[in-house]
C-alpha cells in the first residue's frame, strides 16, 4: 500500500520500478474478505500498470518481477480477475467518501489510488463512477422486467421500464460531467498511456511475462469502458445483437468483470425476450416505454461517441499533426501520447468504427 499510494510520484523520479524491484514477497493467503482482496487487486493494479509505463512506450519492459507477479496472480485467480487494470478496479473499488454520512458526490469523493494525471485522473474515474451510480435504478428494475414478462404482467414492466429509461438518462446527464472535470489533452496526453494493457498493442506486441507464474508471456487488454457491465445487462435485456467483430470483443470484455457480474449477463440473456413480449402484448404504454429505453441507450452511446471524439479523436489529430511538423514541444502536452494507440481505446479496438458500429445495432432493436 506504501508504494501503491505514492506511485504517481515514484513514475515522475523515475523510481517506481527500482522500488517495487526491493519489494520482499508477499503472502497473500492473510487477506481474507473480498474486500481485503479487492484493494490488494487494486494496488498491485496501479504498481503493475506504473512499472510497465513507467518510461513510455518507447522503454517498456518485457517481464513483471516476481516478487509483484505471483501475489498478483494469486489475488486475481481468487477474485476471477485478470491480472492487470480493470474498470472494476479504478472506478468500482477505487473510492471513498471523505465524509462517511456525505453525499455521494464529486465533492466528497476521492480516490484510493491514482496514477498521473493529476486532477483529470481523480475526474475520470469519479465520473465513471457517477455514471454507474446513476445506472442503480435500472439494474434493480431488470428484474422487475422480467418476473413481469414471465407473469405476463404488461402494467408492471411498462412501470418498471420507465424507471429504466430514466436511470440512463441520468447515466448520460453524468457523462457530461467529463467535460468539466477532464482535460482532454491530459487524459490523452499523459493518463492514457497507464490505462492500456498488453494485447493488441504494437509497443508491448509479445504480451508480458508474469516471473513465477509461468514461463510464456500473457496478454491482456488494457482498461474500456466495455468492461463496465452495465451496458451488456441493458444489451441482453433490450435485444440488442451485436455484429461479430464488435460482439466478439464485448464478449471478451466480460472475462475482465467481476464473475457475478458476468453470470448476471448470462443470466439475463437466457430470460425470455422483452421485445417479442411488448410485440405480442400489442399495449400502446407499453411498447411505448420500450422505444424510449432504446432511444436512451442509443442517445448515450452517441453521447458517448462525441465524448469519445474530444478526448481520442481531437487531441490524436493534433499529435499527428505536430509530429508531422517535426514540432514535438514539450509545451503542448498531445504531444507526449504513445503513437501506438492513436487509432484504438486503451482495450484496444479501433475505437470510433467499435462505437459508431454499436450504436447503429442498439438502433435496430426500436420496434
Amino acid at each position: 500500500m506504501d508504494i501503491a499510494q505514492h506511485v504517481t510520484e515514484l513514475i515522475y523520479s523515475h523510481m517506481l520500478r527500482s522500488h517495487i524491484l526491493k519489494m520482499p514477497l508477499l503472502n497473500t493467503q492473510l487477506l481474507e474478505s473480498h474486500r481485503e482482496l479487492r484493494l490488494a487487486h487494486l494496488a498491485l493494479s496501479v504498481m503493475t500498470m506504473g512499472y510497465v509505463w513507467q518510461e513510455g512506450e518507447d522503454d517498456t519492459v518485457k517481464m513483471l518481477p516476481r516478487n509483484l507477479a505471483i501475489p498478483y496472480c494469486e489475488v486475481s485467480q481468487r477474485l476471477g480477475l485478470p491480472p492487470i487494470l480493470t474498470h472494476a478496479d479504478a472506478v468500482l473499488a477505487n473510492w471513498r467518501k471523505r465524509d462517511p454520512q456525505g453525499l455521494f458526490d464529486m465533492e466528497n469523493l476521492e480516490l484510493l489510488v491514482t496514477l498521473p494525471g493529476g486532477d483529470s485522473v481523480r475526474g475520470f474515474f469519479m465520473v465513471t463512477l457517477l455514471v454507474e451510480l446513476a445506472a442503480v435504478p435500472a439494474i434493480k428494475s431488470i428484474p422487475l422486467v422480467i418476473n413481469g414478462v414471465q407473469c405476463g404482467d404488461a402494467e408492471t414492466v411498462t412501470r418498471a421500464l420507465e424507471e429504466f429509461s430514466q436511470a440512463i438518462q441520468g447515466m448520460t446527464d453524468a457523462l457530461k460531467l467529463m467535460h468539466v472535470y477532464v482535460k482532454p489533452e491530459v487524459f490523452y496526453g499523459i493518463m492514457r498511456i497507464y490505462l492500456s494493457g498488453w494485447k493488441d498493442n504494437s509497443s508491448m506486441p509479445a504480451g508480458l511475462v508474469y516471473e513465477g507464474v509461468q514461463a510464456e508471456p500473457m496478454e491482456y487488454s488494457g482498461g474500456s469502458a466495455a468492461q463496465s457491465s452495465l451496458l451488456h445487462c441493458f444489451d441482453e435485456l433490450l435485444g440488442v445483437k451485436h455484429e461479430a467483430k464488435s460482439g466478439a470483443f464485448l464478449t471478451r470484455m466480460r472475462n475482465y468483470m467481476p464473475p457475478s457480474h458476468k453470470r448476471l449477463i448470462q443470466d439475463i440473456s437466457l430470460q425470455p425476450s422483452l421485445r417479442r413480449f411488448v410485440q405480442q402484448q400489442a399495449c400502446e404504454p407499453l411498447t411505448a416505454a420500450f422505444q424510449l429505453c432504446v432511444t436512451k441507450l442509443l442517445a448515450l452511446r452517441s453521447y458517448h461517441i462525441n465524448v469519445v471524439s474530444r478526448f481520442i479523436t481531437v487531441p490524436a489529430a493534433r499529435a499527428r499533426q505536430l509530429r508531422n511538423q517535426g514540432n514535438i514541444s514539450q509545451e503542448e502536452t498531445v504531444s507526449r501520447a504513445p503513437t501506438a494507440l492513436e487509432e484504438k481505446g486503451t482495450g484496444g479496438s479501433g475505437i470510433m468504427s467499435f462505437l459508431k458500429t454499436v450504436r447503429d445495432r442498439t438502433r435496430t432493436s426500436l420496434i
